[in-house]
């Protein structure tokens, strides 16, 4: 069977591709048999035989060169026996045959040739070939043929993007120091040539301000993106995966995995552009903080910490059932020790019942660690197994460059670190940042006998001290205790083997949900009717038989470091942590921080609740600030430094004043210098003035759906509120006034893959992922809409067509054989210019006997227009038999001229021309 036909340009030759691997070259002469017979890829038996078949040759083409032999590049057509091989593409020049692996199937292929005429020497210099996720050119001048550098962005999903986030308007160096990174990460080995495909042209750019895009893949991979404008170029890849361990195979994994795939998926990604800071949280309940540098590093030892987020840390009760007593809570314990960060996870894997308890996900390195210029890892944090309960999904997170801290939260509570000093400032749960004034009275789980890890201890709530094994141990334990019958034993070890079975159950439903769900949880913020009552769906791998008392978790939803004013007593604003929850609660955690310097690296950060409590309706999404004005207030951020260079001491003096601190209450402050709070809920918008805690403006956003994303931005020098609802539609409202300004219904809600990856920012942009390989950008901005025809580029750009190729004299006089001429080549408007509006045109008719019988019943009607049209036809014959007299002469003339040429040259020799 054949495949595909290819032509030699001078028309006597061609060349199939065979279904059985061969390549026959035919000669237009000699049709019976082929000229030649080629395998490529087959084995070449001896006593004659003929080569064992081979896969089929599924595309060929057949180009020739003026100075040298032809090439023949084909697709397909290798040896059954090469299982496993990745697809091929084959280029044979002269006595060469060189073969080029594809990372993808090939879809098609196309050689770039110097001239458009195929009936002139092809100069072929590159080869584009299409795979089923890719598009790559290859290079025919150079030796080893070498691919040419994409320019273009085909590899968005080398690997599942599971998540993204759009800024414009950032710092205008930021795009430059990117790409100067991420060009030194680009492999060797691509043409020197630039990129042969040049058609088309740019748009006018009215756009002024840098836009850039971060996505998150599932291996565990961040990309930045330019998206300034209507462009789209990678400008640095970012691997945090090469910081753990990774198994070989599947034996060789850990027990503690809680995600069977893509253990290293970013979940979500928290970005400061003006000091480049980055922070990161994993689906493996794990955090790495990274900080910019253009050095290159070696990191001996990488910074760790492990953290234990407990559900009920007070709820701690012996055998015999004395209380022990609790922790310390925030605030109250005395200097904080910090904890030595750790090289390598703890080696206590499990409690004295053999539960896995106190060991991480995932398994640090604990080798020198090579970083070369851009982000370098500052600090690896990750939650912990405790007694057996895997650690739940991180949910929320946030950094702040200018405090040095980082925060997160998830169902089990939420805890602070100091990535400066590597210590844990606050672990608690969501309970206890209530204190008393909990307005859903929860009670504490029932009573249940703790699990502690041998040989370590509980991390300390506040100043993250370890606190000794036997401080947590009841006066009793260890003894035998009158109340332990053998009943009770039995009773206990039942109870015990049931827990372990449906742990096992849990682990393999969630598996299976997990592979239905792209191996990927959402933000808790983006399940309304899930977040509580189905945490299979944020794929938990806790065991069934603990999964009731989830039912009362409030998971964190939402943080936001900013300067405000905490209590309504306050005259001043001061530097805090707002929290906001999944039953639609803000809290407000005051921060104490140390002078800056190398004061900041010596004295703790203080930490303690305010007691201030906000109530929505919903879910809190997003919180902001706004100043009397109504301005944005940015968060406190430290501009960037290089720190892998040493400081001068002017410069420690200037580090010195641009870190902030807590400012004491002046007498010159008015209250009337207040704030208003801006939150966003699932189901409402509130803006409340502070320092008095009043609700000005109430905004219902939907009752029937719900709110997926909600980003406060600035838009023509205002601010306003952008939400996304799950039935579609997009709004917009004013601030601080929450007026209605757009509600324009956009697309439904599809997929989870829309809701994970949809994100507002400033100036009126917005985008999604609306495949698993597409970015969807788009705006509610009129001024970008207006100018959006002069942004968009010309595909098509019109050239000079090359001249024909020259047709030699002898070769048209002796060898060209004779040439088909049509009427429309002699006769038509391309020749003879365009005919005269009276001149007869045929217009070819329906015909057949139907059309005759179909005008024949109207001809009767016709007659009487037809006399009428006669005097004028007869006219206009009249003047078209002048007009054929003429041609007619013209064309006598002609033919004496030619044949007076032909008697000119008839007995002339060749030598005479």
């Amino acid at each position: 069977a054949i495949h595909s036909v290819a032509w030699h340009h001078e028309g006597k030759q061609f060349i199939c591709s065979h279904s059985d691997g061969t390549l026959t070259i035919w000669n237009v002469k000699s049709p019976t048999k082929p000229f030649q017979t080629i395998t490529p890829h087959g084995k070449q038996l001896k006593d004659g035989k003929k080569p064992e078949p081979c896969k089929p040759i599924l595309k060929v083409e057949y180009k020739t060169t003026r100075a040298g032999e032809p090439f023949i590049i084909l697709s397909g057509g290798l040896s059954y026996d090469t299982v496993g091989r990745r697809p091929c593409l084959t280029v044979m020049h002269g006595k060469s045959t060189a073969v080029l692996e594809m990372d993808y199937s090939i879809v098609d292929f196309l050689t770039l040739c110097e001239t458009p005429y195929p009936n002139d020497f092809q100069e072929p210099y590159a080869v584009v070939v299409l795979l089923e996720k890719d598009l790559v050119l290859i290079d025919l001048a150079q030796n080893g043929y070498p691919i040419f550098e994409n320019p273009y962005p085909l590899t968005i999903h080398e690997s599942p993007v599971t998540c993204c986030e759009y800024f414009a308007d950032c710092p205008v160096d930021l795009i430059p120091a990117l790409y100067s990174v991420g060009a030194r990460q680009k492999r060797q080995g691509y043409s020197k040539k630039e990129w042969p495909i040049s058609g088309g042209n740019w748009g006018m750019i009215t756009q002024s301000y840098p836009e850039i895009i971060i996505t998150g893949h599932a291996d565990g991979s961040i990309k930045f993106w330019d998206a300034s404008a209507i462009t789209l170029q990678v400008l640095y890849k970012l691997k945090t995966a090469k910081v753990f361990e990774k198994s070989r195979n599947k034996d060789d994994r850990p027990n503690t995995d809680i995600v069977d795939e893509d253990p290293y998926a970013i979940q979500i990604i928290s970005w400061c552009p003006e000091s480049r800071m980055l922070c990161i949280a994993g689906v493996s309940a794990h955090v790495i903080i990274y900080r910019f540098s253009k050095q290159e590093v070696t990191t001996e030892v990488i910074p760790m910490l492990e953290v234990r987020l407990l559900y009920e840390i007070n709820d701690v009760e012996s055998p015999d059932g004395e209380q022990v007593p609790p922790l310390p809570t925030p605030g109250t314990g005395s200097n904080p020790q910090s904890i030595v960060p750790q090289s390598h996870p703890s080696t206590s894997s499990s409690s004295s019942d053999g539960l896995r308890d106190n060991v991480p996900c995932l398994k640090v390195k604990n080798s020198p660690l090579k970083q070369s210029p851009g982000y370098q890892i500052e600090l690896v944090i990750q939650l912990v197994w405790v007694s057996g309960e895997p650690p739940q999904q991180i949910t929320s997170l946030a950094i702040n460059s200018a405090y040095g801290l980082v925060v997160f939260g998830n169902c089990n509570g939420i805890a602070m670190v100091d990535y400066l000093q590597k210590t844990v400032l606050l672990n608690l749960g969501t309970i206890e940042l209530y204190g008393s004034n909990d307005p859903y009275r929860r009670e504490p789980r029932s009573p249940r006998k703790t699990r502690q890890p041998s040989g370590a201890g509980l991390c300390d709530i506040n100043e993250g001290t370890m606190v000794p094994e036997d401080r947590c141990k009841s006066p009793t334990s260890g003894s035998g205790s009158p109340n332990n019958s053998d009943d009770d034993q039995k009773m206990n070890n039942f109870i015990e083997k049931v827990k372990t079975k449906s742990r096992k159950f849990s682990k393999m439903v969630a598996n299976d949900i997990a592979k239905m769900s792209r191996k990927l949880s959402l933000p808790t913020e983006l399940k309304p009717d899930l977040d509580v009552k189905d945490n299979s769906f944020s794929r938990s791998r806790s065991s069934s038989v603990t999964s009731i008392d989830k039912e009362t978790r409030e998971a964190i939803s939402a943080l936001h470091f900013c300067e405000t004013f905490t209590r309504k007593a306050d005259t001043s604003p001061s530097p805090c942590l707002w929290v906001g929850t999944t039953l639609g609660t803000v809290l407000v955690i005051v921060l104490n921080l140390p002078p800056g310097g190398e004061q900041r690296l010596l004295q703790p950060v203080i930490v303690s609740p305010s007691g201030t409590i906000l109530r929505l309706k919903g879910a809190i999404l997003r919180m902001a600030f706004l100043d009397t004005t109504g301005s944005l207030v940015p968060p406190a951020h430290e501009p960037w430094r290089e720190h892998n260079v040493p400081e001068d001491k002017d410069e420690k003096d200037k580090s010195k004043k641009r870190r902030p601190v807590s400012v004491s209450p002046s007498s010159s402050q008015e209250i009337s210098e207040n704030q208003y709070a801006v939150i966003c809920s699932e189901k409402q918008a509130k803006v409340i003035s502070l320092p008095s805690q009043n609700c000005i403006y109430k905004q219902n956003i939907t009752e029937t759906s719900f709110v997926l994303r909600g980003d406060i931005v600035s838009l023509n020098n205002s601010i306003c509120l952008a939400c996304f609802c799950a039935n579609g539609h997009i709004m917009t409202f004013s601030l601080p006034s929450l007026r209605p300004l757009l509600d324009v219904y956009y697309l439904p809600l599809t997929n989870m893959r829309i809701a994970r990856t949809f994100c507002f920012t400033n100036n009126g942009q917005a985008l999604y992922l609306v495949s698993p390989t597409e970015i969807q950008r788009l705006t509610y901005s009129q001024e970008t809409c207006e100018n959006l025809q002069e942004m968009l580029g010309e595909l098509f750009t019109p050239v000079e067509t090359p001249e024909a190729p020259n047709r030699g004299f002898f070769k048209g006089l002796f060898g060209g054989g004779a040439q088909s001429l049509d009427r429309e080549e002699l006769f038509g408007e391309s020749a003879s210019g365009k005919a005269s509006r009276s001149l007869a045109q045929h217009i070819p008719g329906p015909g057949g006997i139907e059309g005759v019988k179909g005008a024949a019943s109207g001809v009767v009607g016709e007659l009487a227009r037809a006399r009428l049209a006669l005097d004028e036809r007869g006219q206009k014959l009249g003047e078209l038999e002048e007009k054929t007299a003429a041609m007619l002469y013209s064309a006598d003339s002609f033919s004496k001229h030619a044949h007076e040429m032909m008697l000119k040259y008839k007995d002339k020799k060749w030598y005479q021309f």
